[in-house]
C-alpha cells in the first residue's frame, strides 16, 4: 500500500471523521472543546468535520444543557451522534422460528419480533416468512426500510463470503442456495448471512456470557450440534467456512447418530423433531428408565464432541446453548471430562442470550459492517479476510 502521507485530502478527511465520531458515540453531548480535547485535532479542523457530519446526517447540535442557559454569555455547542440517522437488523432464520432484532446505529434494540415456521417449509416459503417478520418489526417500529444500513443473517449450514449456503441439511432446499443474493433484493443494502452457530459466538462475546474473553467455543446443541469460535478475538470460520462442524464427528467412529442416542424405541428419531426429543427430556425428569438412559447418551456424545473441539483450540471459555442451555447436568460431565485432558480446562458457562444469540450475533454483523463503513473501524470480529 505504500507509506501513508498527508497528501491525500479525501484521506485525511475520512480519517479525522472517523476520530470525531467515535468521540461523538462515546460521549454524552459533548462541546466543540472537549471533541477537540478527546480528538486531539483542531479547533478549525474539528468544526469543518461536524459541519460536514451535519450535513449527512450523522450528527446533530444539541441545545444548552439547564446550568449553561443559566450562565451569562453564549452557551457552548453541543454535538450528538444521531443513531437514528440509519438502523440495522439482524435475523435468525431457523428450522423452527424466524426471528429479528432491530437497532439503531448504536446497536440498541429498539424493536423485535418472530414467528414459528415448520420444518419442512420449503425455501420460498421460509424467505416468505422472513420477510413477513421484517416487515411486521418495521411498521411496529415506524421505521422505513430504506433507513436499513445493513442486515445480518444467521442460519444453520455451511456459508460462503457472498452468502450462499454451501451445505445445509437443516433446513429443505437451502444446500446450494444463494441466500444473500435472494435476502439482498428485498432490503436493497448490505446482507451479510454467517453460520447461526458462529452468529451466536459472536453475540455471547458481545453481550452474553463471553464479554470478558477473546478466545471463546459456543456449543449450538441439538440433534446435529455445531460450534462457532472466537481466537483472539476474531470469529473462526476456516477455511472453506466448515471449523466448529461438530455434529459430523460420529462419522469418524460410525458410531451411533444423535437421533439414535436420544431414541427410547429402537427406531432413530425424526431429523429436526424437537417435539419428539423435547418428549424423551420430559420423560427422563418424571424418571422413565428408558429416557434417562437416552438423556444420558446425548450428554455424554456432546461432552465428548465438545471436548475433541476445545483440545484442538484450547478456548478460555465454552458457552453452551440451544438444547443444552435447557438440559440439568450438562455442566458437570463436561467440566469433569475437559478437566481430565486438558493441561488448563477452560471454564464452562451457559449462554446468557438464550433463543436471542443467533439474531443478536446477526445484528452485531450488520453493527461491524456499518462501523467499518462510518468509523473507519479495522480487524472488527465478524470482518471476512
Amino acid at each position: 500500500m505504500g507509506r501513508l502521507t498527508g497528501g491525500d485530502p479525501s484521506l485525511l478527511r475520512r480519517i479525522n471523521s472517523a476520530v470525531v465520531l467515535h468521540a461523538l458515540r462515546g460521549s454524552d453531548s459533548p462541546t466543540l472543546t472537549d471533541l477537540t480535547r478527546i480528538t486531539g485535532l483542531s479547533r478549525p479542523t474539528v468544526e469543518g468535520v461536524l459541519e460536514g457530519l451535519v450535513t449527512s446526517g450523522l450528527v446533530m447540535e444539541t441545545g444548552p444543557d439547564e446550568g449553561e442557559t443559566r450562565r451569562q454569555g453564549r452557551p457552548a455547542r453541543r454535538f450528538r451522534f444521531r443513531a437514528e440517522a440509519g438502523h440495522l437488523l439482524g435475523v435468525e432464520i431457523g428450522p423452527h422460528r424466524i426471528a429479528a432484532l432491530l437497532s439503531g446505529l448504536d446497536g440498541r434494540i429498539i424493536g423485535a419480533g418472530s414467528r414459528e415456521v415448520s420444518e419442512t417449509a420449503c425455501a420460498d416459503d421460509r424467505l416468505e416468512r422472513v420477510r413477513t417478520v421484517v416487515a411486521d418489526v418495521l411498521r411496529r417500529t415506524g421505521v422505513a426500510r430504506s433507513s436499513l444500513r445493513a442486515v445480518g443473517v444467521g442460519t444453520p449450514g455451511i456459508v460462503e463470503a457472498d452468502g450462499t449456503v454451501r451445505l445445509g441439511t437443516a433446513l429443505p432446499g437451502w444446500t446450494g442456495l444463494a441466500l444473500g443474493e435472494r435476502l439482498r433484493r428485498s432490503f436493497r443494502c448490505p446482507v451479510l448471512v454467517e453460520n447461526d452457530a458462529n452468529a451466536a459466538a459472536v453475540a455471547e462475546h458481545w453481550k452474553g456470557a463471553g464479554t470478558d474473553s477473546d478466545d471463546i467455543v459456543f456449543v449450538l446443541a441439538g440433534l446435529s450440534p455445531g460450534a462457532g469460535s472466537l481466537i483472539g478475538g476474531r470469529l473462526h470460520r476456516g477455511y472453506g467456512g466448515a471449523a466448529g462442524e461438530i455434529g459430523a464427528l460420529h462419522l469418524l467412529g460410525r458410531e451411533a447418530t444423535p437421533e439414535t442416542l436420544l431414541s427410547t424405541t429402537g427406531e432413530p428419531l425424526p431429523p429436526l423433531d424437537e417435539p419428539a426429543v423435547a418428549k424423551v427430556f420430559a420423560e427422563a425428569r418424571r424418571g422413565d428408565e428408558r429416557a434417562l438412559a437416552a438423556v444420558d447418551r446425548f450428554i455424554q456424545r456432546l461432552v465428548h464432541d465438545v471436548a475433541a473441539l476445545v483440545l484442538a483450540l484450547d478456548p478460555e471459555l465454552v458457552v453452551i446453548g440451544g438444547w443444552a442451555a435447557g438440559l440439568d447436568g450438562v455442566l458437570a460431565p463436561l467440566r469433569d471430562e475437559l478437566s481430565r485432558y486438558c493441561l488448563r480446562p477452560p471454564r464452562v458457562a451457559l449462554s446468557l442470550l438464550g433463543e436471542a444469540a443467533v439474531a443478536t450475533g446477526a445484528l452485531r454483523l450488520a453493527l461491524d459492517h456499518v462501523e467499518e463503513q462510518l468509523f473507519a473501524v479495522e480487524g472488527t470480529v465478524t470482518a471476512r479476510r
